[in-house]
């Protein structure tokens, strides 16, 4: 009404009013009244924002790669990004009247690109890969100011400071994704028949160990065997070497009996021989008054002094010698019976 307008900012947004030239307000979070043909106001957001960002590089390899993530800032210098891009509105925040605003993310992204491409260009395709928190940390690093070479008087230049930046993925192109997606499957398929040979040469030595185990108990086992058998044969031994000395002991002692009973004998036969000689000597002393004798006296004498039964042999011997004078001779029966008997 009448060029009137009422303007409403909020805290992250920073406000410069201008009238006829001449600088009135500046702030964040301003409220007024203004006449617009006579009034100009830039308003530069002061918050943080996300850029999120994809481009592609080139790896140290001279592999394609496609770099995706996010950039988040703010503007810590309004008046420097105001005197530098065009943020004037129309009508309302946020309803720019140039395509400025949009430049600020877009100078951020291509800083970001720049450092992002030297990162890249010193690794592989491989490590590129597995390097998107390193590289970020990196980035960012030179961004803030936190490493030497460092891009940060660069972003004073623009009024703006980095807050974090992070790269959600580092990918190749598909052909060369499935590639190597074929190349590590086909490593894994590998390292899975290496596990599975491993596993069977490990039961095999397993094996191997059990029956060497085996036969080191049976070669055990033998030798203890051996050493029960040799222990039994030597206890035998001591024991056949103890009775050989008992019989020893016993034969020795049966030789010194018998030698004794030889001596017993010798003694007895001496003893026997002295007492036939006392005998004979005795048989002699009686004998000799009869050696002067004529034999039919002995015999008379004999007669005299024998028995009945004597006397009748001693007549039957008579008549023997005088067989061949005699003719007939008779002997009765109870002469015969009476010689017999005792």
């Amino acid at each position: 009404m009448l060029g009137i307008e009422y303007l409403k900012t909020g805290p992250t947004h920073y406000v410069f009013y201008y009238r006829n030239g001449h600088l009135k307000k500046a702030g964040t979070g301003l409220t007024f009244m203004y006449f617009k043909p006579a009034a100009t106001i830039a308003v530069v957001p002061v918050g943080s924002a996300d850029v999120p960002f994809i481009f592609n590089e080139i790896s140290a390899d001279f592999q394609p790669l496609t770099v995706q993530g996010q950039l988040t800032y703010r503007v810590n210098d309004p008046q420097r990004v105001a005197t530098l891009l065009d943020f004037t509105i129309e009508h309302g925040p946020e309803q720019y009247r140039s395509e400025d605003p949009q430049k600020l993310a877009l100078r951020l992204v291509n800083l970001t690109q720049v450092l992002v491409r030297a990162e890249l260009q010193a690794l592989s395709l491989r490590k590129a890969m597995h390097a998107s928190e390193p590289v970020a940390a990196a980035v960012l690093a030179r961004l803030t100011g936190s490493q030497p070479a460092d891009l940060s008087a660069d972003l004073q230049a623009l009024g703006l400071e980095v807050l974090a930046l992070s790269i959600q993925a580092i990918r190749p192109t598909p052909e060369m994704g499935r590639a190597l997606e074929a190349e590590a499957r086909e490593d894994l398929l590998r390292r899975a028949d290496d596990a599975i040979y491993d596993r069977r040469n490990a039961a095999v030595e397993q094996e191997r160990r059990i029956k060497e185990n085996e036969l080191n108990t049976e070669i055990a086992v033998e030798q203890k065997k051996r050493q029960i058998s040799e222990t039994r044969v030597e206890a035998q031994r001591v024991v056949e070497v103890k009775e050989q000395e008992v019989r020893e002991l016993k034969l020795s002692g049966q030789i010194t009996l018998e030698d004794q009973r030889l001596q017993l004998v010798a003694s007895q036969v001496k003893i026997a021989r002295a007492e036939a000689d006392a005998q004979a000597y005795a048989v002699r002393a009686s004998l000799a008054p009869l050696q002067d004798l004529q034999p039919d006296v002995l015999e008379m004498l004999a007669v005299q002094s024998a028995e009945p039964r004597r006397m009748i042999s001693m007549a039957l011997k008579e008549l023997a010698s005088n067989a061949g004078k005699i003719g007939n001779l008779n002997i009765s029966p109870d002469l015969l019976e009476t010689l017999l008997e005792r």
